[in-house]
């Protein structure tokens, strides 16, 4: 077997490994943007239901 097609498939699944880490990186990322950004808009609604008052 050639040891160039050995180190190809181990640059590729390294590569792969280092691709996945990233998505999970990225995705805890999302998920803790998305929860501020939900948090924001509550506040910023709260803000508004308290600047016009009781609904008459």
């Amino acid at each position: 077997m050639s040891w160039t097609i050995v180190a190809a498939v181990l640059l590729a699944t390294a590569g792969l490994l280092v691709l996945g880490t990233l998505a999970c990186r990225l995705w805890l990322d999302v998920r803790a943007l998305a929860r501020e950004v939900d948090s924001a808009s509550r506040a910023l609604a709260a803000a508004a239901g308290e600047l016009t008052g009781p609904a008459r």
